[in-house]
């Protein structure tokens, strides 16, 4: 029996198993770690006795809905993107056999490079680095979103129904459930946003949270290595990932950023130089580009609410790094009304 190292969420030694079944050689034991800050999908960097190195996925711990944190759907996504202009790791191999592990798992192949997913690594960077790898996010979004869906084997994703009301509708009912106050401002901007839809001109691969942390940069050239967690993606209009990127984007004096903004260090663009850059690849619409970005504050305005929520229900999880507070809800809201109002929504 394969010597292995134990990891809450893994059976080391069924996954050595499932990697000889792959094909894949190794040298014992087999050590795994988890990686990233999500608390959805869990990550684990698997390593062997000489360094070679994979990246394991897995859904979190505890009980889910049949549809939840679907690896096996990400991995269908990322793997029907290896041969487009998008980034992404090589699928390796996936297993929903219960003789290797008691929910799905999803191996691919180690992309080497550094994220920029906390403070100090955004610090750590040159104001000239900062912007080089700030203005790859566009250029990167323009090509996820011109991948041709029936090519690739996409068109079926998901819905082709107009995708600002399948939005709308969903996070709405989330606010309606998970609210802990009256908000006012928040339905009022309900109401705006629900009046004043765009047109929806296209259908596209949309990643569903595309922003720094889940990229991966080439050391060499600060160009995008990987784009990562595809769990959200979905079809809808292209201009959606733009106005969330946007969203994750505050500048200097902005309080939407909570713990982690690191667009607001020297040396990042602007929110109008990245919108530029992208409208400038694609041709898209300048003002339906200023809705989505009101919509996306909207919707992390009440994700944080859902998330401050759950901390409440459960005490034990007050003190969590990045909860997010009223003050930073509020400003959240306070932005949507501001652009929705320069944008006439």
């Amino acid at each position: 029996m394969p010597e292995t190292w134990e990891v809450v969420g893994i059976d080391a030694e069924a996954v050595s198993r499932w990697f000889t079944e792959l094909g894949i050689e190794y040298a014992v034991p087999l050590r795994f770690q988890r990686i990233g800050l999500g608390q959805s999908n869990l990550t684990y960097r698997v390593t062997d006795a000489e360094d070679m190195a994979w990246v394991l996925r897995r859904p979190p711990l505890g009980h889910l809905l049949a549809s939840a944190h679907d690896v096996v759907r990400e991995a269908r996504i990322i793997a029907a993107l290896a041969d487009t202009d998008v980034p992404v790791p090589r699928i390796l191999g996936v297993t929903t056999d219960p003789a290797f592990s008691d929910v799905p798992l999803v191996l691919m192949e180690f992309v080497e490079g550094p994220i920029v997913d906390t403070m100090d690594a955004a610090a750590a960077l040159t104001p000239p680095q900062r912007r080089q790898i700030a203005l790859t996010l566009p250029r990167t979004q323009a090509k996820i979103h011109a991948v041709d869906l029936g090519k690739v084997g996409l068109d079926g994703l998901a819905s082709h129904k107009p995708y600002a009301q399948r939005q709308l509708r969903r996070w709405a009912g989330q606010w309606a459930v998970s609210k802990t106050r009256e908000l006012p401002e928040l339905d009022d901007l309900t109401r705006r946003l629900s009046a004043a839809i765009p047109e929806q001109r296209e259908v596209s691969l949309v990643h569903g949270d595309f922003h720094l942390r889940n990229l991966i940069f080439s050391q060499e050239t600060g160009d995008i290595a990987a784009v990562l967690d595809w769990e959200l993606s979905t079809l809808g209009d292209p201009l959606a990932d733009m106005g969330s990127l946007l969203t994750y984007w505050p500048e200097p004096g902005e309080a939407t950023g909570g713990d982690f903004a690191p667009s607001t260090l020297d040396g990042f663009p602007d929110r109008a130089e990245m919108a530029r850059l992208y409208l400038a690849e694609t041709g898209r619409d300048a003002a339906a580009l200023q809705y989505w970005h009101a919509l996306g504050l909207w919707k992390l305005a009440i994700i944080g609410e859902g998330v401050m929520r759950r901390a409440m229900d459960q005490p034990q999880n007050k003190a969590a790094a990045g909860t997010p507070t009223v003050d930073r809800i509020d400003a959240l809201v306070h932005k949507a009304r501001e652009i929705a109002d320069t944008a006439g929504i």
